[in-house]
């Protein structure tokens, strides 16, 4: 059986695309401001309500070469990790790959088994672009994320091991299929402050929180998530030197467009 392995543009095509940048940003001066000793526990509720998938492993003897895929979990899943999660790899809507539980890697932790090892079977040659979708099903959460791209096949290459391969699940979300990435630092300079350390921003619609970051004064973009187009989130940003929480009321639209 010959050994092939699927080509590093995986990374390249889309499993690591970040999300859609938003200029879309509300017109709004107002914000309030509120005392907070402790340290607001916003956090994003990533569970849903889809039924475990009948997946089947393919059959190896229906197949002339194969891949080993090692895959490692993001940081916003790992909490989450199970022994009843799968993942699985699908080319052109074939079931190529499926592994479970995920696996330990240079730890006695359970809590540090966050990596899928996959051997992925396959036909095709290596001039052949093949479209490839990687779904990853979390039991707790109950929830399927999937991400997609297109590939050169690449026989008798290894990827995986030497660098890390990390999808990023959270951006091809069923729950939260709208996503965009907001500079906040224009929202807050409406209440005179920049990003410093330790501050957190998250934003809500409702009561729902729909995104978490804590900002640099390098990095001031945080990645907030919709349930659909044009939801308008209120923007809540925690000043760790003054503990204070300022509030900026529809300040941002979600929209991907």
């Amino acid at each position: 059986m010959k050994k092939s392995i699927l080509s590093i543009s995986i990374l390249l095509a889309g499993l690591f695309l970040g999300a859609c940048s938003s200029d879309d940003e509300k017109e709004n001066t107002s914000f309030t401001v509120e005392e907070s000793e402790a340290v607001p526990s916003w956090q994003m509720d990533w569970s849903y309500n889809q039924e475990r998938p009948d997946w089947q492993a393919p059959q190896a003897s229906d197949y002339e070469n194969w891949a080993v895929l090692l895959v490692k979990m993001e940081d916003a899943l790992q909490p989450y990790i199970s022994d009843d999660d799968m993942m699985a790899v699908f080319v052109e809507g074939e079931l190529r790959s499926l592994a479970s539980p995920a696996i330990n890697l240079g730890s006695e932790e359970p809590s540090y088994s966050s990596y899928f090892l996959l051997k992925v079977y396959g036909n095709e040659t290596q001039e052949k672009l093949l479209d490839i979708k990687l779904c990853y099903y979390n039991s707790r959460l109950r929830h399927i994320f999937t991400r997609t791209a297109q590939i050169n096949y690449q026989p008798d290459e290894i990827y995986g091991v030497d660098e890390d391969i990390i999808p990023q699940f959270t951006l091809g979300a069923e729950k939260y299929p709208v996503v965009i990435n907001v500079q906040v630092d224009g929202i807050i300079a409406k209440a005179g402050l920049t990003p410093a350390e330790d501050d957190i921003c998250a934003a809500f619609v409702g009561d729902e929180c729909l995104g978490v970051a804590s900002l640099t004064i390098d990095n001031s973009t945080m990645t907030i998530f919709g349930h659909q187009q044009d939801e308008v989130a209120t923007l809540k940003y925690y000043r760790a030197e003054e503990k204070k929480i300022y509030t900026f009321p529809d300040a941002v639209k979600i929209s991907d467009y």
